[in-house]
């Protein structure tokens, strides 16, 4: 059963990603970032770009032809196909996701980790804790981090 994680607190949820982003790409980890809404997918592209001037994230659109060598996939679609393609290439199937939808990512359960970061924001309070109920109701037990009680990163 897939493992679901979720960062409450982050002040950045972009930028929290990025951050999150990193550490999985340090750690030799592929992953899968999922989102439908492409004007916050583009604005996470250009993030992960400029967010640190000291280190770089490889990271490509699910459809382009480098997704089978790139550690981190970006997709407004169907994240098991962006994984499934990210596969041809010779690297192992990205086993983690990172949503930053506002609705629980489809096919999920292909994953074995799921990840979710929550800002402070009201609005994006409010849509994690209808993902949070989706995925109990899905027979799921969401683990809780709150990121308000951790040291900032750097």
């Amino acid at each position: 059963m897939t493992r679901i994680d979720f960062a409450f607190g982050a002040p950045d949820r972009l930028r929290t990603a990025c951050q999150v982003v990193r550490k999985r790409y340090l750690a030799g980890q592929r992953l899968v970032v999922y989102c439908r809404d492409g004007s916050r997918l583009a604005a996470f592209d250009r993030m992960l770009w400029a967010f640190d001037d000291t280190s770089f994230v490889p990271h490509v659109l699910a459809n382009d032809p480098l997704a089978g060598e790139t550690p981190v996939i970006l997709t407004a679609g169907d994240p098991k196909q962006a994984a499934a393609a990210a596969g041809q290439g010779g690297q192992p199937q990205p086993s983690w996701l990172l949503n930053l939808d506002l609705d629980c990512p489809p096919g999920f359960e292909a994953f074995e980790r799921l990840l979710e970061i929550v800002s402070d924001d009201p609005d994006d309070k409010q849509a994690a804790r209808q993902r949070w109920r989706t995925y109990l109701a899905a027979g799921h037990t969401p683990q809780s981090h709150d990121l308000s009680r951790q040291q900032p990163d750097g």
